[in-house]
Order: structure tokens, then sequence, then C-alpha cells
């Protein structure tokens, strides 16, 4: 599913009119006519009159439109409008005229004074549908309408908005000064960037998704998508009749340190329930009795240490390089440590290795300052730093990098020319080509140690099956997050661990699998509407 911004969404609706000549009014039309019908649906029997509160631009003429078919179906109907009338322009202007002509009234709102008896109107409406201000807002709401919007929140009330809930940025999320907060939002032509990120998410509801007539193949060039279920499901690797554990490939985990051992198990026993047919721990020597206890699946490959440190030395390289074919993949990071031999080892793994690797934790804080040998690396290299991780690894502050999430990811993996993942709510997985993906699973319970080391072991899983860098990062990070939606869906939100992700796996898999995994609360929700 594509994700735009505002100003790629102005660029399509140009298209559309200028290129292939729909007339703009047909398309209002369109928005509107398929808004009434989605209101119909979620709002079946509003207790009181719609009310539509209506600015002057083409936002609310899409409300114009929504009146209209309100007033035809016999619905008691109001509409506030927040503006003189004779300021209302084009194609709002026309259906502003064909309510007058069917003598539906438009109650102005130009003052202070105005506030009071409107809002004593909407106290009593069954459903406001909002239709102030598109997706062009790009400054904070002031003045009258930050006023009405305010006193409109107090209320509490059933919101229906219109493209996206007014005082939301279309392409950030973030609330310019106050924003309204919908039940459900219907949104034309492509969900925008900022009603999927945080917090723009949690003000637009349910969201739907109108083709108001522009062509699909239009949106193909949007850089940003979002992981949806269909498209995550194709990437699934087969398992052919007659396959054996050499078909699904062979991934080498680099990992653990002292008192980290747990990371190691835990991504080589998660590149195993990827479907990976052969994973080996290389872990420090003194360490590897430790682990061939805990594992059962997994082979184990003692490396030698740094000097005085339970932990991957320098020594470990020719080892490493000796033990890899052309047929591996190389998963590095989980609890490795930071010791000064462990870093130089990270340092040339990352640059010198020929196979496709994925690169976490430690790992990720090793590279800190000597990215440069990613840029030119021997092979494919994908990174999944968390905010902290990414903060060091860019010299940023963690707050920094939750400020610019999206962009950051984007830039760093053009810059570095990685796969880059940017763990947390939204998780981000972008390209080096600037593509980018927005993930559309996952909840609070993955915060607990451990999951990020599942999630390496994987997209480890993934690669060493042979997707691309990609596809692997994409498809690990959905159903990483859809396992904590699974097992959160059965047992409740608190008391997971990163193991539990790994219990509910097959189960999880199997019905995703089938599609049968029902949409998790608090899940971004797609309708799609053909008008």
């Amino acid at each position: 599913m594509k994700l735009v911004t505002a100003s790629e969404m102005r660029e399509l609706d140009r298209r559309a009119i200028q290129d292939l000549g729909i007339p703009s009014l047909v398309l209002m039309e369109n928005a509107g006519r398929t808004t009434y019908q989605i209101l119909r649906r979620e709002f079946p029997a509003p207790q009181g009159e719609v009310a539509v509160v209506a600015g002057r631009g083409n936002n609310g003429g899409d409300g114009f439109v929504v009146a209209r078919y309100l007033a035809n179906a016999g619905l008691p109907v109001a509409i506030f409008l927040l503006g003189p009338r004779d300021q209302v322009s084009g194609d709002a202007r026309v259906n502003l005229e064909i309510l007058a002509h069917l003598g539906v009234a438009v109650a102005e709102v130009l003052t202070d004074a105005d506030l009071n008896p409107t809002i004593h109107r909407l106290a009593k409406a069954g459903l406001i549908v909002d239709a102030l201000l598109g997706t062009g807002l790009n400054s904070p709401v002031k003045g009258l309408m930050a006023a009405l919007i305010e006193r409109i929140n107090h209320l509490r009330p059933q919101v229906l908005a219109v493209d996206i809930p007014t005082g939301l940025s279309a392409d950030t999320g973030e609330v310019l000064g106050v924003a309204l907060k919908a039940q459900v939002t219907v949104t034309y032509g492509w969900p925008k960037l900022g009603q999927v990120l945080p917090p723009g998410r949690d003000y637009v509801g349910r969201l739907w998704q109108v083709d108001i007539g522009i062509p699909p193949n239009f949106a193909q060039e949007a850089p940003v998508s979002l992981a949806e279920a269909r498209e995550m499901r194709a990437l699934l690797p087969p398992r052919p009749f007659g396959s054996h554990k050499g078909t699904f490939g062979h991934l080498l985990v680099l990992a653990g340190a002292i008192g980290k051992t747990g990371a190691a198990a835990l991504a080589a026993e998660a590149a195993l329930r990827a479907g990976a047919g052969l994973v080996t721990l290389g872990v420090p020597a003194s360490l590897n009795d430790i682990l061939e206890a805990k594992l059962t699946e997994a082979m184990t490959l003692p490396l030698p240490e740094a000097a005085g440190a339970r932990a991957l030395g320098v020594a470990a390289l020719k080892p490493i390089v000796e033990f890899l074919d052309e047929k591996f993949t190389v998963a590095l990071g989980p609890g490795i440590g930071t010791h000064p031999e462990t870093r130089e080892l990270v340092g040339r793994l990352g640059r010198d290795l020929a196979c496709p690797m994925v690169i976490d934790a430690d790992g990720i804080n090793n590279l800190a300052g000597v990215t440069a040998g990613l840029k030119n690396a021997a092979g494919p290299r994908i990174l999944t730093p968390h905010p902290g991780e990414m903060a060091r690894l860019v010299g940023l502050s963690t707050p920094a990098v939750q400020a610019r999430r999206l962009d950051l990811a984007r830039e760093t993996a053009a810059r570095l020319g990685v796969t880059l993942v940017l763990k947390g709510a939204q998780t981000v997985v972008a390209a080096p080509d600037g593509r980018a993906s927005l993930n559309s699973t996952g909840n609070p319970a993955l915060a607990s140690g451990g999951a990020g080391d599942v999630l390496t072991g994987l997209i480890g899983g993934f690669l060493a099956q042979g997707l691309a860098p990609w596809d692997a990062a994409r498809l690990g990070v959905y159903l990483h997050g859809l396992a904590a939606d699974f097992f959160v869906s059965r047992h409740g939100p608190r008391g997971m661990i990163a193991g539990d992700l790994l219990a509910v796996w097959p189960q999880m898999l199997t019905e995703f699998s089938q599609g049968t995994i029902p949409p998790a609360e608090g899940d971004i929700c797609f309708t799609r509407v053909i008008s």
C-alpha cells in the first residue's frame, strides 16, 4: 500500500485533472458520495442530526457533497460554515450553491460570539463530519478554528473526518496546534503518511481509503509504502515437496559474550523458526559449552576470544572466513559486546565478507564512528538499530532520532548503502535506493529484552532462504510484530517475554498463511472502496 505526502497527492490530483481531463468537480463528487456511503455504514443510526462543520476550501466542498446526500436521504443535517459564505469559491462554491437550491440551511460561524450557539447544536448532534481543513495544512491551527476544535473535542463526540482530521500534518502526523480526534477517517486517493505515523494514527480512527477516479498506477513511484498482510504473505519463501535442509540456506550467527548468551540463543532459535535449513552459532570458545547445552537444533562454532575477555577477538576472523562459503548468510551482533578487539573484528567482517549480513545491537554500536566501510562493503548489509543505537550510529541524540524517524532512516540507508531497519512504534525499513516501508504490526509488549535478538534471527533466517535484503527485512519486521499481536490477542498485553514470540510462531504462521488472523486492536485498518 503506497503512502503519500500532501504534495505528492496534489500532484496526483493535478495529473488526473490536467493530463486525463477528469473535471475536478467529478473528483469532489466521487469523494463526497463515497464518504456518505461510508458514513451510512459506520454510523447507520446516529442519535440526532448529522452536523457538518466545513471550511471554505475543497475540504469543505467535500463536506457539502456529503451534506447533500444526507439531505436527499431525508436525514436531519446541519451545516456550519467557518467563515463568510461569499469567500467560498471554485468547486466548493458550486456544491454550496446546490445546497442553497435544495433549501438546506447553512449557518455561518464568523466570530467568538457564534461559538456558544454552535457548540450548543453540536452537543446534541449524533455525528459530526469534520470538513474544516484538508491535507494542505502546514502551520498551527489558530484563532476561531482552534477554539472551535477545542470546544468540539471537549464534547467527546462521534466524528467522521473528511480526508484527514483537521489539525494533523498529512506528512508527519504532528498535531499542528490542536486537532480533532475522529473515530473514522475517509481519505482520498491514497493514505497519507501522517495518518499512519504517530501520533497521527491515534487521531484518524478506522481509516477508509476511497478511490475517487485517479488511476492506481499514478502512485507507483511514491517511495514510501505500508506493509500489508497480502503483500507480506506473498514474500514467504516456498517450501516445495522434495526439498531438504540445504535448500533453505545456512546462517552463521556471530553473537554472545559473558552475561549475554541469551541474546545469542534467541537469535539462533529465531532463525530456525524463520525456516533456515541450518544455523550455526559462532561464540567465544569459553561460552561454547553453555550454548551447546542451551541449544538443541542449532550447531555451535567455538571461536578465539579477545585477550582477557570472554568475547570474540580479532583472531576469530581467520576461522570465520575459513568456515564460510558462498552459500552462507551471516547475522552479527546480538550480545557480542564492545571490547576493542570485538570492535575491530566487527568492522572487518562488516566491510570484507561477501555474503549477505544482518547487523544488530552491539554489532551496530561497534560500527559507530567507523561506518565508511559499509558504503563499499563486499556484500549486502541490513542494519537493525533501535533508536538509541541509531543515535550512536549517526551522532545524534535519541530524541533527535525519534523526531525524524522516517527521513533519517532513508537518509542513512542511502548514505551508507545499506537496508536500514529503525525499530520502534511503526518500525521503518529503508532501502539504499530511497524506498521506505512502515510496519503495521506490533504492540508495546515488544518492549522487552531479547525481542530485538529474535528479530535479528528472523531477518537472518529469511536472508538465508534467498530473500533480497529489502524483502527479508520487511517480512521479518512484519511477522515479528504479528507474533506479538498474536500473543497479546490470546494472553493479554502483559507478561510477554521474547521467547514467547518463538513459542507462538508456528500457530501464528499457519494462521497468517491461511489469512485467518483478524486485525489486532489498535492496528491500522484500511478498507478500500471503489467509487
